[in-house]
């Protein structure tokens, strides 16, 4: 069944390193267990990432443990100047010894080496980012403490397979609508966030993939008559027969959609875009403002990422009917193609 929803609590994995119930669901109702995994522990795929933006600004952060390889990264996102710089640390098998933790609802995760510590903390009701970077661009250091205030709402949780290959799956959380405050301070200049209009977003993942992977993912979060509006849509990543990733988010509450597309012109990111639903409930003309593009080729590792930040308008329709307007919505979208 399309978009069918997981409801009751059980394991992620079966005996046989399979998922127990392809679907989505409001919260993290389905445990991941590391030791389940039927896999060897240098494909073994475990991420954090938060990205907190407002109209002038971005800071993004990431810690990973991708089993032959861990890529903690800091980016910093000036739209307003038009640049922005990423730092990338790699680290070689670290296979576990990061310890990400299991859920995304308790436990800190941490990471740190000579130059970057970083950690991400559960506390009641909110989340904090804490990270000081030396010699992060031009000989400068780059730091923040931020806040992700998280009142009781639905998420998005999606659990999806591979056809091809049953040990593979993706366990995947994005918690949108957030409210943002606290600085992040860079060359001399503070950058800070306002929790009455700024929001951070949580993208937690565990799983295991195949090799050559290409996704389309967007996110982005504003207030709307007084209320928090977000929504999450994404497609190109295992099989999804079972449910897509595409949710509206209204005053807390989940709102699920069939299938959006991405219209990206072919021959330059930063033209306009287009977004359109099977069901009419997402149609949306995309303003890029900044590409923020990576391409990685090392040995078995090659990446291109093309993650596209600039400004949404049109119109999304909640289950009961309800239409929501946005204008020069900032926010962001991407096309990433990973072999690793």
């Amino acid at each position: 069944m399309r978009n069918h929803e997981v409801t009751a609590k059980h394991p992620l994995l079966k005996e046989d390193g399979s998922l127990w119930e392809p679907g989505w669901s409001r919260q993290p109702v389905q445990i991941y267990e590391r030791s389940s995994i039927k896999a060897p522990a240098f494909r073994i795929k475990e991420w954090d990432y938060y990205l907190v933006l407002n109209e002038a600004f971005a800071g993004a952060f990431t810690i990973s443990d991708d089993g032959y390889i861990g890529l903690q990264s800091v980016s910093l996102l000036n739209f307003r100047e038009g640049w922005e710089h990423t730092e990338t640390i790699l680290n070689p098998f670290p296979m576990g010894r990061l310890h990400l933790p299991a859920t995304s609802e308790e436990g800190d995760t941490l990471y740190h080496d000579k130059r970057l510590r970083m950690k991400f903390c559960k506390e009641d009701g909110k989340r904090r980012i804490i990270c000081r970077f030396e010699d992060f661009y031009q000989g400068k250091e780059f730091a923040c403490n931020i806040i992700l205030h998280q009142p009781p709402m639905d998420t998005m949780v999606i659990a999806t397979p591979w056809k091809e290959k049953k040990t593979a799956f993706y366990y995947n959380q994005k918690i949108n609508c957030m409210s943002a405050s606290g600085k992040m301070w860079f060359d001399g200049k503070t950058y800070a966030f306002d929790s009455t209009t700024d929001f951070g977003t949580l993208d937690w993942g565990r799983g295991v993939w195949t090799y050559d992977n290409r996704w389309y993912w967007g996110s982005g979060n504003c207030m709307v008559d007084g209320k928090p509006f977000g929504f999450n849509i994404g497609y190109g990543f295992g099989d999804t027969s079972a449910a897509s990733e595409n949710v509206l988010f209204y005053d807390g509450k989940a709102n699920k959609l069939d299938d959006v597309e991405f219209h990206i012109p072919k021959d330059d990111y930063m033209k306009p875009w287009q977004f359109s639903s099977s069901d009419g409930r997402f149609e949306m003309d995309f303003r890029p403002v900044l590409d923020r593009a990576a391409r990685t080729s090392a040995l078995l590792i090659e990446t291109d990422q093309h993650q596209v930040f600039g400004r949404m308008s049109g119109r999304a329709i909640l289950d009961d009917g309800k239409v929501i307007e946005v204008k020069d919505l900032m926010c962001f979208a991407e096309d990433v193609h990973n072999r690793y």
